[in-house]
């Protein structure tokens, strides 16, 4: 491979990685939960972003086989799976895995949001 053609791919696969970032600790949870579950590794986690909520938007995370208008990009190990329009809401977002008093859960840092309801499982943009 030259030189110029190596270039073009890593900066492709930046781009990518670049999409949607899953801390350590949430890619940790996510292998948990699928071996747990004893999930077929064909299965990416799929991201989607919903209509519902106090607020306009939802988050939705589960595994799923990809589909032909899915994008499918990685972070920390993890495939994740993406249709187009949840990825126009998503691009840039963060995901963690926390644990505090109040519960643990996936939360979703996403420099898109305009807004979030007081209980914070909906948004707007």
């Amino acid at each position: 491979m030259s030189a110029v053609a190596q270039t073009t791919n890593e900066s492709a696969t930046q781009e990518t990685q670049e999409l949607v970032k899953l801390t350590a600790r949430a890619a940790e949870k996510v292998k948990a939960i699928r071996a747990e579950e004893k999930i077929e590794e064909g299965y990416g986690l799929r991201l989607k972003v919903a209509g519902g909520g106090c607020s306009g938007f939802a988050y939705d995370l589960f595994f799923d086989q990809a589909q032909d208008v899915d994008q499918s990009f990685e972070s920390q190990g993890v495939r994740m799976l993406c249709d187009q329009m949840s990825l126009m809401y998503l691009v840039g977002t963060e995901i963690d895995y926390v644990e505090n008093v109040q519960g643990s859960g996936f939360k979703f840092t996403n420099p898109n949001v305009k807004s979030t309801c007081g209980c914070g499982s909906s948004f707007s943009v």
